[in-house]
């Protein structure tokens, strides 16, 4: 099990970027508008960088639903291959049976 804290941070910096993902999409269109005069365009950069950096897409991190550990996780299922073995052993997902050979 994750650190709750961890938890709550990724959590925090979800909320964050749904916050500013508007602002910060109609900054980077400015900046990258070549219609648009070069101190235009700085000025939009300026005000991206004075974003938050919890702001930003790339930082959040991908973490299991059950456990929150933020390594080997299935973006289809949403939880860690540790999760996905131990429901799959108890049964808990239709169709998954554990293989043997």
């Amino acid at each position: 099990m994750a650190k709750k804290a961890m938890i709550e941070r990724e959590v925090k910096r979800q909320h964050m970027v749904e916050k500013y993902a508007a602002r910060r999409a109609r900054l980077k269109e400015l900046a990258t508008d070549e219609s648009k005069s070069m101190e235009e365009r700085f000025k939009a950069r300026l005000k991206l960088a004075k974003c938050p950096r919890n702001s930003s897409p790339t930082r959040l991190h991908n973490r299991c639903q059950l456990t929150g550990r933020p390594k080997a996780y299935y973006r289809k299922l949403k939880m860690s291959r540790i999760a996905l073995r131990e429901l799959a052993s108890n049964g808990q997902i239709p169709g998954m049976v554990k293989s043997s050979w």
